[in-house]
């Protein structure tokens, strides 16, 4: 009988722990939404700087698929830092246009970041400014969401292989109690 009135008075015990530690938690008292860091940047897409040697000439093909591998830079300038580079691939048949695997990944390679972000080409309407949807990332950018911004910065290129984009990138991180510098 000694054995079960132990049992039931460390299981009380146990249950009245508990129920003082969700009332008296700091965290229980937090606000339902926390404000999230943000993180803002602004970056360029363009050709890399390859010599004109080293360059063969790609068929173009209005049913394929477009892949692209661009550098990513500071500025819209020939002579702007490299931060990393971006790679797609755009399937604009009509079948795929709405395709899961439209995706382009930005990589980053600099001191203050390193690591990627994955940019879902869902919705791509052809237009000359694009909203698309960051979907996740690695690296500095692990878990990142928010929205990706594409604007092409000069509308007089004779093709959209050689067009030079704007992106402006609003990353929001769940679950990081720190800053996050930008």
């Amino acid at each position: 009988m000694l054995p079960r009135i132990i049992f039931c008075l460390a299981v009380i015990l146990a249950i009245l722990a508990v129920i003082l530690l969700t009332l008296l938690s700091p965290v229980a008292h937090k606000a339902k939404n926390p404000s999230r860091p943000w993180l803002a940047l602004s970056l360029y897409i363009q050709r890399p700087h390859i010599s004109s040697s080293s360059i063969q000439p790609v068929p173009q093909s209005d049913t394929g698929a477009f892949i692209f591998h661009r550098a990513l830079t500071e500025g819209p300038e020939n002579t702007s830092r490299v931060v990393g580079k971006a790679q797609g691939f755009i399937i604009p048949v009509e079948h795929f246009a709405n395709s899961e695997f439209n995706i382009i990944y930005l990589t980053f390679e600099t001191p203050e970041f390193s690591g990627s972000l994955s940019v879902q080409a869902k919705h791509v309407e052809h237009k000359d400014r694009e909203e698309l949807t960051v979907v996740g990332g690695t690296g500095s950018f692990a878990f990142a969401r928010g929205l990706a911004l594409f604007a092409q910065t000069d509308s007089s290129q004779s093709s959209v292989a050689d067009a030079t984009y704007h992106v402006k990138l609003q990353l929001r991180f769940p679950n990081r109690s720190q800053r996050i510098p930008g």
